[in-house]
């Protein structure tokens, strides 16, 4: 099952969801600021992503700002960070059961889907 984590308030999610959407293919959709992913989803989630938390990481939002937390932290202090505050996570993603994909740019969807 292809899970998308969303956020409708993001003009580059929107755009992903909508090429997701006209590809035919079936999905959950979550909106992850409403229904927030625990710390053992994030990890799991980094996992399928194959990178670094910080890499998928919006350090520019006030909630990493004001934490303790840089470029150089680990990845379960981030992902515990990004537990209590999901908006600091970069949107949109798409995943299944076996891999994930941050989708910037929105086209990034088709390479997932394929």
């Amino acid at each position: 099952m292809i899970i998308f984590l969303h956020n409708n308030r993001c003009s580059k999610s929107r755009e992903a969801l909508k090429i997701l959407e006209n590809s035919g293919k079936k999905y959950t959709l979550r909106e992850y600021l409403k229904n927030p992913l625990d710390l053992e989803d994030l990890i799991d989630l980094q996992i399928k992503l194959w990178i670094k938390a910080i890499e998928f990481t919006r350090v520019n939002e006030e909630e990493f700002k004001n934490s303790n937390l840089d470029k150089n932290s680990s990845d379960t202090e981030i992902l515990k960070l990004m537990s209590k505050f999901p908006k600091i996570m970069e949107r949109p993603i798409i995943y299944d059961d076996k891999k994930a994909l941050v989708c910037r740019p929105p086209e990034k969807v088709l390479e997932f889907i394929k």
